[in-house]
């Protein structure tokens, strides 16, 4: 008789840390993300009233999960808590591209696309479901004495 292999506590296919976003429309939220972001759909369970229960998307190397809102479990979007203190920073090839993309798509801009002292070329927005999103692509590597000269530059600090 073969022994069971023990269960890993952390799965091969999990990073260690993964944002769970509730939205107030998964299915929209993740055809937003797929057509802006470049996300790949990987899971999607759906949930009584056609609700999606849980969804899990990767974009590039790392993944997202996600669900629609269960007020009645306490899961709420940012658009229902009136936005949200999180910003999800995602590096991408093209940033002016994709932040492009995701205006056309309805997102808000929040922060245009700019070159910025620490060497990304960098922009925000709020996805249509309240969610902030930073997209950089990374333009110049910083050497960290200049990166502290450019800083005290742009913020008056010595």
């Amino acid at each position: 008789m073969a022994t069971a292999q023990p269960v890993k506590p952390v799965p091969d296919e999990y990073p260690t840390v993964t944002p769970y976003l509730s939205v107030s429309d998964a299915a929209a939220a993740i055809e937003f993300y797929t057509a802006v972001l470049g996300a790949v759909e990987r899971v999607r369970m759906g949930a009584p009233g056609g609700r999606i229960g849980h969804a899990e998307i990767t974009i590039g190397s790392s993944l997202v999960m996600l669900a629609d809102e269960f007020p009645e479990m306490g899961a709420r979007s940012p658009k229902a808590l009136g936005g949200t203190p999180v910003t999800l920073h995602v590096y991408v090839e093209d940033v002016d591209a994709v932040h492009a993309r995701a205006l056309a798509a309805g997102a808000t801009e929040l922060e245009p696309v700019a070159d910025r002292f620490y060497g990304d070329r960098s922009g925000q927005f709020a996805d249509p479901f309240g969610h902030r999103w930073s997209i950089a692509s990374h333009v110049e590597d910083v050497p960290p004495e200049e990166m502290r000269r450019r800083a005290a530059a742009q913020f008056g600090t010595s």
